[in-house]
């Protein structure tokens, strides 16, 4: 039997060489599998480390945010930039918890241990949605920067964070009532408030005629209508129409709120309005709060060597390279001593310090410091000594003068500053004119009208082309009309003649000063309220007296500090009334919602704003923020 060898066929050998393809390929998508998951395990773990190291940086930036920002509102923008270098060397610690040490941290310019801060620019304008209504003037934006990098890892991955800090000064002049403390409406006459309202402590209202407020109010503690003066049966606490009360704002009011910081200490607030303690620094931080430096102009007057004839020292100083006036090392300084009112008339015709009056409130004879506002504005433009150091002509003005009366009295005397012939106010070329003191302030008759053009009209309506930027600061204040006689008894108590009849009366200036706070319940533990913080001594019956104005009550009066006592007319009368309360026409004026026309020397209140956030390249510090 034959058998036929037949050759092998090809397909073997393509099958082995499929397999070995198949076998490489699989090879191939094994490798590449293990590749990306390789990958995959690289790329997840540079992404862990990086979102770890961005979490590191941005706790480094929030240690410095936390601390930047108490120092601001605890101490102001000096504080700030005194503390620059601690700030730099702040990091997350080991020695706060041990993670920290996982982490190496630099500044984006190679020093390591360091966070970056520097001011970046200032800012103008509005503030952010959270603070709708608010601006702010040149306040400055601090530029915080940190990158971080775990000391394990295998990857050169850097985190970064980058967040821009505003420091806000909001004016105090942007609310229309301030009040660091208890703050009462209480008793008030018929009253419309068409700004905001703040007080650092509770808020009464309550009334038989009936109150409105068209904006916000706010309060740290609660807004109330406890039964205050000793009077009873008026109105029940306890629901809003009965208060006779009415909030037009959305909310009404907040309450519980924190405490609005200001920038001074809120503690012992009339600081602001004493004289340096002896050997101050006036660039230190409480130094350049004082009105006292930031004054371009400061007289002091002193009965040394004779009571008869005071001695008077003039003040003259000037800012540079951005400082208080007050560290001025060429102020010009003149001493008058026995200053008699022939010598003022022909050296500071400005000036008299021969006047006295009772005041029925306080129950003493006020030895006066009169300054004629509008003498004082064409001496200061034309005598020598004021233009060598302030030239007009170089836009030097004395737009904030100090004054200080600290002549020796007795029990029953008191010093005291009047502001007389102010119905036009030097303009400063439009910076505005502010009058500060240590002692209580009177204003004597109508205050920044500043033209009588449209008749009696033009008094009366809250016009901007009428005034100029202005405020008083003082211990306490005391509105006298242009009727007001310096004879003593000239109150309404005595008015029984109508001789001392008080006159309708304007003002036009933002009011910073003190009260005599509430006590109690009764009659004679009364704030008086914000419609009688501006005291009153005449018989204003049939009167009217308008208050274009920001009404901020920082301090107590710690010179005129006698408790406020019921007028005549109300129940219970005291038995010697010292005035009859006017029609008041109380109005927030809104031209202090404009910063360019809020009065020289008025505070503000510190605000700290994250206004811009950024995740930056690695080693950046110039990298452009997106703005809240």
């Amino acid at each position: 039997m034959k058998f036929q060898k037949r050759a092998r066929g090809k397909s073997g050998g393509f099958a082995l060489i499929l397999t070995l393809i198949i076998v490489g390929v699989s090879i191939m998508i094994l490798a590449g599998v293990m590749n990306r998951s390789q990958s995959v395990a690289i790329l997840n773990q540079r992404n862990n480390d990086h979102i770890a190291t961005c979490s590191a940086a941005e706790a480094a930036v929030e240690k410095v945010y936390a601390r930047m920002s108490y120092d601001f509102q605890a101490y102001g923008v000096a504080a700030v930039s005194a503390n620059l270098n601690l700030y730099r060397g702040t990091v997350p610690a080991a020695v706060e918890n041990p993670f920290w040490s996982n982490f190496e941290f630099s500044d984006a310019q190679g020093n390591s241990g360091n966070t970056y801060v520097n001011q970046a620019y200032t800012y103008s304008g509005p503030l952010p949605s959270q603070y709708t209504g608010l601006s702010t003037l040149n306040a400055p934006v601090y530029r915080i920067v940190s990158n971080a990098k775990l000391k394990s890892s295998n990857f050169d991955v850097i985190g970064t964070s980058q967040e821009d800090i505003l420091l806000a000064l909001v004016p105090l002049t942007t609310w229309a009532v301030f009040y660091n403390g208890l703050l009462e409406f209480s008793q008030c006459a018929t009253m419309s408030v068409n700004g905001r309202v703040h007080a650092n402590g509770p808020i009464y209202v309550g009334t038989s005629a009936s109150l409105t407020f068209n904006s916000a109010v706010s309060t740290t503690d609660t807004l109330t209508a406890p039964l205050v003066d000793g009077l009873s049966g008026l109105w029940t606490p306890g629901t809003f129409n009965t208060w006779n009360t009415t909030f037009n704002a959305s909310p009404g009011f907040l309450t519980n709120i924190t405490s609005v910081n200001v920038s001074l200490s809120m503690t012992n607030s009339h600081f602001l309005i004493n004289l340096p303690d002896s050997g101050e620094d006036p660039t230190s931080m409480t130094g350049k709060q004082r009105l006292y430096n930031q004054a371009q102009m400061v007289l002091l007057v002193s009965d040394t060597p004779s009571a008869a004839n005071p001695t008077v020292q003039l003040i003259i100083q000037n800012s540079s390279n951005g400082e208080v006036p007050g560290n001025d090392p060429a102020k010009s300084i003149v001493t008058y001593t026995n200053a008699s009112p022939e010598f003022l008339n022909t050296n500071l015709p400005f000036l008299t310090l021969s006047n006295s009056f009772y005041d029925q409130r306080e129950k003493k004879t006020n030895l006066v410091t009169q300054i004629d506002v509008g003498r004082f504005n064409t001496w200061s433009k034309t005598n020598s000594l004021v233009q060598n150091k302030l030239p007009y002509s170089s836009g030097l003005y004395p737009t904030i003068l100090y004054v200080a009366d600290r002549r020796a009295v007795n029990a029953k005397q008191l010093p005291v500053v009047r502001l007389a012939n102010a119905t036009q106010i030097p303009s400063n070329n439009g910076l505005g004119f502010s009058v500060a003191t240590m002692n209580p302030i009177y204003i004597w008759g109508n205050y920044n009208v500043q033209t009588n053009s449209g008749g009696s009209q033009s008094l009366t309506t809250n016009n901007p082309a009428n005034k100029y930027p202005a405020a008083i600061f003082s211990d306490a204040l005391t509105i006298l009309s242009a009727n007001w006689q310096d004879a003593e008894g000239n109150t309404a108590y005595n008015n029984t003649s109508g001789a001392n009849d008080a006159a309708d009366t304007t003002v036009n200036a933002a009011i910073v000063t003190g009260t005599v706070p509430s006590t109690g319940t009764s009659a004679t533990t009364f704030s008086g309220g914000v419609h009688n913080l501006p005291r009153l001594l005449e018989d204003w019956s049939g009167k009217n007296l308008w208050l274009n104005t920001s009404i901020l009550r920082l301090y107590d009066s710690t010179m005129a500090n006698t408790q406020f006592r019921n007028p005549q007319g109300f129940s219970p009368s005291p038995v010697n009334p010292y005035y009859n309360p006017p029609t008041r026409h109380y109005s927030f004026d809104q031209n202090f919602l404009d910063f360019t026309k809020v009065p020289p020397g008025i505070p503000t209140i510190l605000l700290t704003i994250r206004f811009a956030w950024a995740v930056p390249p690695p080693k950046t510090t110039s990298f452009t923020p997106i703005h809240n």
